[in-house]
């Protein structure tokens, strides 16, 4: 038989019964989820910056690093909103290499799935109790969305993952921003479909259940570059192609029409050093065109506290720096963040 069935895990409400969030953080988050989703419906003409690393490999560098995030924000509240990026599943494009703390708590040691589902919990709510931040995740697997749910502020559904129906049907019982990306193919159909769905009621099989959901009406495109057949790079930051997604929008039925450009992956290349200088073109096109003002919502930044990566267990570990795609460092992270709310 091709599956062995090692253990039966907790379900989402056991974790949540075992680690609670408290009074103040359900205070925290609802008060954060309302300033995010009146930037996405047009209350707030505040720009969302949705940064961090690519992995949350431990636990104290990101919060040391969201820490760092919460001076900042304190200097740019008034037109910057940050969003931290913790992310706790890393999809991996061949299926090897580290996969996010849900797989390994330690990336030096093996898979631990009970392990990584507690310490991301934990890693979360320590996040919020320290730095007053309400963060962002990657949607991975749909099923295990829920061990979060009370957590989270932002979902981000992969250029790989937008297709999968049971992703489109997730965000749709979600209360929250959904970000859906591109296709690495840059298909902006596919990007768009995935929208229609997520904006609409289903019911489907849910966790070994018939559920009903109502849709989420702050679900919106995330554009990300693509990769044309030759495996190059192709942005979809420019000026044309923000002009082309407004076009496209207009086409359909959509509520609260909203745009996350993101400044890495294709849209850099992976040139990593390249998001200052793409965030600020994407600022630039919103300064000369209310419509583009309007649609783009926000930015995409993987940044850390020391620039570039490294390889997991080398001998000369450094503290803070990215174990999966190279990041930003620190000093360039909050010149940039300042320079974003000078271009707001």
């Amino acid at each position: 038989m091709g599956f062995d069935f090692i253990k039966k895990l907790p379900t989402p409400k056991e974790i949540k019964e075992l680690y609670p969030v408290s009074s103040a953080i359900e205070s925290l988050k609802a008060k954060r989820d309302q300033e995010i989703k009146d930037v996405f419906t047009g209350k707030s003409d505040k720009f969302l910056a949705i940064i961090g690393p690519c992995s949350a490999d431990n636990e104290d560098a990101v919060c040391d690093y969201l820490m760092r995030l919460r001076k900042v924000q304190e200097e740019i509240e008034e037109k910057v909103l940050i969003i931290p990026r913790v992310y706790t599943n890393k999809p991996r494009t061949t299926g090897e290499g580290y996969k996010g703390m849900v797989h390994q708590p330690d990336p030096e040691r093996g898979t631990n799935m009970l392990a990584g589902l507690i310490a991301i919990r934990k890693m979360h709510m320590r996040a919020i109790e320290e730095s007053g931040f309400t963060c962002a995740d990657e949607m991975l697997y749909p099923e295990n969305y829920r061990y979060l749910s009370d957590i989270l502020s932002y979902v981000a559904v992969g250029a790989r993952s937008v297709e999968d129906q049971q992703h489109r049907l997730t965000v749709s019982g979600m209360d929250i921003p959904a970000g859906m990306k591109n296709p690495t193919s840059g298909d902006y159909s596919v990007m768009l479909n995935s929208i229609v769905a997520a904006q609409h009621e289903h019911r489907f099989i849910y966790r070994g259940w018939e559920v009903e959901t109502t849709g989420n009406e702050l679900a919106h495109c995330i554009l990300r570059g693509a990769v044309n057949k030759h495996g190059e790079a192709i942005p979809n930051y420019h000026y044309e192609d923000l002009r082309l997604l407004l076009t496209k929008y207009e086409e359909r039925d959509l509520k609260n029409p909203a745009c996350i450009v993101d400044t890495n992956h294709s849209n850099s290349n992976k040139q990593y050093n390249q998001q200052s200088r793409i965030a600020q073109e994407i600022m630039h096109s919103r300064m000369v065109d209310s419509e583009i003002r309007t649609l783009v919502k926000g930015l995409m930044i993987e940044s850390y506290i020391e620039p570039g990566n490294q390889k997991i267990g080398c001998a000369n570990h450094i503290y803070g720096k990215s174990i999966t795609d190279p990041c930003i460092g620190w000093d360039e992270t909050e010149r940039l963040l300042h320079k974003i709310a000078d271009m707001c």
